[in-house]
């Protein structure tokens, strides 16, 4: 594992939790939309737009999901950080599939470019971000809102055949239950095994691994129900697949060992599970667009970047399991 570029004191990652040993994890700041509107405030246009993330970030992960099924990865470039979290943010060292340096000012921190944006910001410097190149600011940097606004408001740039109204991820007859759905799914288990991993007191630890595994338990008992497969909703994958698999992807092989959610495991304990997300990573037909899900997904950089938050003593990143994913 290299830390090219970065100062080794640099490397302590900003601390989560707060004094009652628990992670209360703050709102994101710009809440912007973009439109189809050519008169609104950020209208859609190609090239005016970029999205910083990492590969390792899950919600990040989210974002490049969705432009690789959208078809959008032409439309919205995507500029890649190393997966180092600094007090300066996510870092340009040309590890983890980062550039020395970032592309469109020469910055070496993404907190210069929330500080470009508003000079007196003072909140953490959060991917994905959305970035207006005209405007020079930042859109939105919290990936639920860049999920939905990308659903629709870019269509007429891509194939029609990729359009919401023609392969829906947000469906309007399931909207209730995937609301629903996020509702518990965020606060259990996406932001659940943080809870856990970062959780500073035996209590706070416990208290959020037995909640974590019970809505994995609630899950499993989700894709038995009729209508509730090959994916979580039915026969065509929807915003509930893309910000669930993001989470269960990391969750053997890192979640289970570095944040010590090691109850269970997804492959051995929860064949439901287990087999929606091997569907969905390995799919590379028409669902996917071809493979969106495993090409937006490197376990490597996952298991460094977890390594580095948890500051793991001697920074060792754990070899298995054998398989990072086992085949279909």
């Amino acid at each position: 594992m290299t830390t090219t570029g970065v100062d080794k004191k640099e490397l302590e990652f900003p601390k989560l939790a707060d004094q009652d040993g628990q992670v209360h994890r703050k709102a994101s700041t710009f809440r912007s939309s973009i439109s189809s509107d050519p008169n609104s405030e950020f209208p859609a246009e190609k090239d005016r737009y970029v999205v910083y993330i990492n590969l390792g970030c899950p919600w990040a992960h989210r974002v490049n999901i969705l432009l690789h099924l959208k078809g959008l990865t032409s439309i919205i470039p995507i500029i890649v950080a190393d997966c180092q979290l600094v007090p300066n943010g996510w870092s340009f060292t040309g590890d983890d599939g980062s550039a020395t340096a970032d592309p469109l000012y020469g910055f070496k921190h993404l907190r210069d470019l929330y500080l470009k944006a508003d000079p007196e910001y003072t909140g953490r410097y959060t991917v994905p971000c959305l970035w207006d190149k005209k405007k020079e600011t930042v859109v939105n940097n919290e990936s639920s809102e860049i999920l939905r606004m990308l659903y629709t408001e870019f269509d007429a740039f891509v194939p029609e055949d990729r359009r919401e109204s023609v392969r829906p991820l947000f469906p309007k007859h399931l909207q209730k239950e995937i609301e629903e759905m996020n509702e518990w799914v965020y606060d259990t288990v996406n932001n659940g095994v943080y809870k856990v991993g970062f959780a500073t007191t035996q209590a706070a630890y416990e208290e959020h691994l037995h909640t974590l595994f019970a809505s994995l338990d609630r899950l499993e008992e989700h894709l038995e129900q009729p209508g509730h497969s090959p994916f979580l909703f039915g026969h065509h994958i929807t915003e509930a697949d893309i910000r669930l698999f993001t989470t269960l992807i990391r969750f053997d092989v890192a979640y289970v060992t570095i944040f010590k959610c090691n109850l269970k495991m997804i492959r051995y304990d929860y064949p439901r599970l287990h087999d929606w997300l091997r569907k969905v990573y390995w799919d590379e037909g028409e669902e996917s667009n071809g493979g969106a899900f495993q090409k937006t997904t490197y376990f490597d950089i996952i298991k460094k970047g977890y390594v580095l938050a948890s500051k793991a003593p001697n920074a060792i990143i754990p070899a298995g399991p054998l398989h990072a994913i086992l085949p279909l």
